[in-house]
């Protein structure tokens, strides 16, 4: 390791980086502090290898695309920022991820007050960036982009002194701060989220659960990273002590031609696959132990899948013998809703889960129930943007799984190389693999699930005053509905005899859930705390008129058929419209002419008027003779 591995920083941040585009070099550093090689200055643009795409993540492709504007208009260009969240591999010894935050942006070469000699465009594109050892990324950029506005309103890009200012300044506000509360989640809205997605949040969810290849894809860069943690942060603990782990590459053309790369990080073959003998030893340590739920009491409540569904109970696998064996005690039944009331679970804030231990098999700082779940280790990869260089990545035979985010549309175009593609721009959810789709497609119960939580987000939505202000439908509400969802599915995984509790998360699902890498290492270690979780969908019920309409609805808006259904009745719908008018104005063209036409005629053939003839005037008085 180099020498720069061994000098540790004290605070929290790690170096504070600038990158600027080059005429001739590209992206290259210009200044760290410290210096990211101590045998260097702040401005050398060299770097550690495992560093090497640094300067490409932080100023991501197609920078200058979303920072023109109106070029001519300086006020308006100063105020544009946009930041992106990356992950660098470890240098350290701890081996643990490296989280950056970068924000960038471009100024007109004219405006600068100090004009260097490279400088040979008509605008200059840099980014300031914070390497961290803490996902703070809403809080880090916060602070940074006024860093970034203000080093930027200098226009002399030699003035450091504030950048100095902003390392001492974080590490000392940030030292000792907790991984947990609002700080954590600052930026990161479940609520828009779910106002975007709706119902395919779920389906979101479950593929990241069954550690699949996941990419988002969208411009500019700021929505991208913005929806990708966002999903992440659903998973309690994930975004706090789940990463950890989630950035063990190595920056290599492919790991087939790299005969090395077994000696990296944890080896090649602990990347590909858990091991047989991975798990199997801690679960059989466990075997005949009471760390299992006894089934409750109470009969458990029929399943809310029918035959309809196609769910088939018996492609579960049995639970384990052992279960229950010597258990006394019955868990308390911390969420029981009447039956007729499945949906008003209110779950208390994730706050007040305790303190975090360190796993022993995961390696991770879990809670009393176990969570965050291993997913991103053992080479599955969590990237929120990944620079067109990493593009290998996503065929490394070291990588076995990702989530990952990109702008640049050839990651979009070899959907081969991605078990699911997510279209951030029109939340689209694209799934290739036919039994994949079933696997996360959601059950009635998940749909039950997925709509409670769009309606109490969309309601009330007018006033804009109270909007996401209140507990129900607010972002922390949002993430203790998917904190009860998740120790749900895991306290029914316990349970014996649970192929009618599981099949309400579809059985599909929960078979490929099984084998996963997360789910063997969780059922292989002791969680007494899940003795306090009922076991079950929290939305079991029997079915209504309800769910045949939300199915329906679900189905239509999701499914190929029913897009090219609902297309079609909108093409049909368009043409009877333009139809209609194009009719309605010939024939109603047609129908005045005929009516002048018709009038002139009538009134051709209008009677004469009557000649009433004159009264004869009134008789004289008959003058009577004289007599």
């Amino acid at each position: 390791m180099e020498s720069h591995c061994r000098d540790e920083p004290k605070g929290p941040v790690l170096h504070i980086v600038v990158v600027g585009f080059h005429h001739k070099k590209g992206c290259q550093v210009e200044f760290s502090y410290p210096p990211l090689m101590p045998a260097e200055g702040h401005d050398s643009p060299l770097l550690p290898e495992e560093w090497r795409y640094l300067p490409f993540l932080a100023l991501p492709d197609g920078a200058h695309n979303f920072q023109e504007g109106r070029p001519h208009e300086e006020s308006f260009m100063v105020s544009f920022l946009y930041t992106v969240f990356f992950h660098l591999p470890p240098l350290s010894e701890d081996r643990k991820c490296v989280y950056g935050v970068s924000c960038y942006r471009q100024i007109e070469a004219k405006a600068l007050k100090v004009r260097q000699a490279d400088v040979t465009r008509e605008t200059v594109q840099k980014s300031v960036c914070v390497l961290s050892r803490v996902p703070l990324y809403g809080l880090l950029q916060a602070k940074l982009q006024l860093i970034t506005h203000a080093y930027f309103e200098e226009k002399d890009f030699s003035q450091i002194s504030i950048l100095k200012e902003l390392y001492d300044h974080m590490n000392g506000s940030l030292r000792g701060s907790a991984l947990e509360g609002s700080q954590v989640y600052l930026g990161l809205s479940p609520r828009d989220l779910i106002l975007h997605f709706g119902h395919k949040i779920l389906i979101l969810f479950k593929l990241i659960l069954l550690e699949k290849k996941v990419l988002f894809y969208v411009s500019p860069v700021n929505r991208l990273v913005g929806a990708l943690m966002t999903v992440l942060s659903l998973f309690p603990g994930m975004v706090e002590h789940g990463l950890v782990d989630s950035s063990h590459y190595r920056p290599k053309s492919s790991a087939s031609e790299d005969p090395t790369l077994v000696e990296s990080v944890s080896g090649a073959e602990a990347f590909v696959s858990v091991s047989a003998t991975d798990i199997p030893a801690a679960a059989g340590a466990a075997e005949g132990s009471d760390r299992l739920l006894k089934p409750p009491s109470r009969g458990s409540p029929e399943s809310s899948e029918s035959d309809w569904e196609t769910l088939d109970p018996g492609v579960l696998e049995e639970g384990p013998k052992e279960a229950g064996e010597g258990k006394e005690a019955e868990p308390a039944d911390a969420f029981d809703p009447e039956p007729g009331t499945p949906i008003t679970v209110q779950p208390q804030p994730a706050g007040g889960q305790g303190g975090v231990v360190q796993g022993l098999v995961s390696g991770l700082e879990e809670d009393q129930y176990g969570l965050p779940l291993p997913i991103f280790t053992k080479g599955y990869l969590c990237l929120p943007y990944m620079a067109l260089q990493q593009h290998h990545l996503l065929s490394d035979v070291a990588v076995r799984g990702f989530v990952a985010g990109a702008t640049n549309i050839l990651f979009r175009q070899q959907r081969h190389l991605s078990d699911a593609v997510v279209e951030v721009e029109e939340a689209g959810v694209h799934i290739q693999d036919p039994e994949l789709r079933k696997a996360v497609s959601l059950t009635t119960a998940d749909l039950r699930f997925a709509d409670y939580l769009v309606k109490h987000v969309t309601e009330n939505r007018d006033d804009v005053f109270l909007d996401g202000t209140g507990w129900e439908g607010g972002d922390e509400w949002i993430r203790a509905q998917f904190t009860l969802y998740l120790h749900s599915l895991l306290s029914s995984a316990l349970q014996q005899d649970n192929e009618r509790l599981l099949a309400d998360y579809g059985v599909p699902f929960v078979t490929a859930w099984k084998i996963t890498h997360n789910y063997r290492v969780w059922f292989g270690n002791k969680h007494p705390a899940m003795a306090a979780i009922t076991p079950g969908h929290p939305f079991q019920g029997q079915y209504s008129v309800a769910d045949v309409k939300l199915r329906l609805s679900h189905s239509v808006q999701n499914s190929e058929r029913g897009k090219k259904f609902g297309n079609a009745m909108m093409t049909t719908s368009r043409s009877m419209v333009q139809t209609g008018k194009a009719v309605g104005q010939s024939v109603g063209g047609a129908l005045t002419s005929a009516k002048s036409a018709m009038s002139s005629w009538f009134s051709t053939l209008a009677p004469p008027v009557a000649v009433t003839a004159a009264e004869p005037p009134e008789p004289a008085a008959e003058v009577q003779p004289m007599n």
